[in-house]
């Protein structure tokens, strides 16, 4: 039995992020399950977040606008609440190393958790854009993670490479024993065009798992009326009117996961940024429908069998485009809200797909695990 640590964008996220917590969890859950290995959650912190203040995260949030930063004063105490949440979820849920690491002391994580490789995802770790270039951490490039290291799931999101950034890549990417990329397409193409190692397409830890594996840790119903799940990564004018026509239409109330903290003076609506991670996943189980611009929103809609539609959001389009694709729910993605979506999803086929990726995607988990 091998003590892999895994190295991804999460405990350190300037706002806490369902999606970054869940796909370490799922990721975890499967190297236990398919390999028999035991996962390590590498408590790393890239440079580009060290002065980051989860607490009071204003500073580097995505808008600077006077308005966005207004909400997110007046959010404080629930992001606050979220963020030790979170914290207990790493904590507890996940087997995490006794230290922090960052780039003065990466190298000694091997000797110090006696580790015996490294996984390297998933989510947008590859994406130079969002991380101010090549992290030595996601792109395996600390000296004890050479050639001891297997990308899964890594995306690029929406980078832009210019002619110097693709010869680094061109590098970086020797540093894996193998690669396993999560969105298809040039990216992709690219890196089998390089790589001197296996590269194949797989899918997010997130689908490697049943959903009676999140009903696991998901809490009781939290909200009894019937209600529509708002879940908004950044606020978009256009998924916000298209929420509550939706909602005003059913009759339903609005449960929104948001830092909108004026909308808590609306009707008929529950505001709940504070959601831990076991409670996002009730949240999306028993909502009527949801709406969305995050890309693990729509996927634990997905896993739920819940109607859902997801908007388009800067550096999450890529990825969103490709899963759609592959799942055939394009017609799911919506810009203005003015699109006609389809009220029925049908999840049996859509499962059918996901089916044969997941077990695509497991066949390289334990083929590359087994390398380390």
């Amino acid at each position: 039995m091998k003590r892999i640590g895994t190295v991804s964008y999460n405990i350190y996220c300037n706002f806490t992020n369902y999606g970054s917590a869940l796909q370490t969890w799922a990721l975890h859950q499967a190297i236990i399950k398919y390999t028999g290995n035991t996962p390590v959650l590498v408590d790393y912190c890239p440079d580009v977040l060290l002065n980051k203040d989860p607490l009071n995260p204003i500073k580097g949030m995505w808008d600077q606008d006077a308005e966005s930063r207004l909400m997110c004063e007046l959010s404080m105490p629930a992001i606050r609440e979220n963020y030790y949440k979170f914290n207990d979820f790493y904590s507890n849920r996940l087997n995490r190393t006794t230290a922090k690491y960052t780039s003065n002391n990466f190298d000694d994580v091997k000797s110090n958790e006696n580790l015996d490789g490294f996984i390297c995802g998933s989510d947008t770790i590859f994406c130079i854009d969002e991380f101010n270039g090549f992290d030595d951490g996601y792109y395996a490039d600390y000296p004890v993670m050479k050639k001891r290291s297997v990308a899964y799931a890594a995306s690029f999101g929406d980078s832009h490479f210019t002619v110097e950034d693709l010869e680094i890549l061109s590098e970086r990417i020797k540093n894996f024993r193998a690669l396993g990329i999560r969105e298809g397409g040039r990216d992709l193409k690219y890196v089998r065009e390089h790589a001197e190692t296996p590269v194949d397409q797989v899918v997010d830890p997130t689908l490697l798992l049943e959903r009676s594996e999140y009903d696991s840790i998901a809490v009781p119903r939290l909200e009894q009326k019937k209600y529509l799940l708002l879940y908004s990564r950044r606020y978009n004018e256009n998924m916000e009117r298209y929420a509550e026509k939706v909602a005003q239409n059913n009759g339903w109330k609005i449960v929104e996961i948001s830092l909108r903290a004026t909308n808590a003076k609306k009707p008929n609506r529950r505001m709940f940024y504070e959601a831990g991670v076991e409670e996002f996943l009730s949240l999306v189980k028993y909502a009527e429908y949801v709406v969305t611009n995050s890309y693990h929103g729509m996927i634990f809609s997905i896993q739920y069998r819940r109607p859902f539609v997801v908007f388009s959001r800067e550096q999450c389009d890529t990825k969103i485009e490709f899963l759609t694709s592959i799942l055939g729910l394009s017609d799911r993605v919506v810009i203005t809200g003015e699109e006609p979506v389809k009220d029925a999803v049908d999840y049996d086929s859509v499962h059918i797909k996901i089916e044969k990726n997941r077990q695509k995607s497991i066949k390289f988990l334990q083929m590359e695990c087994a390398i380390l």
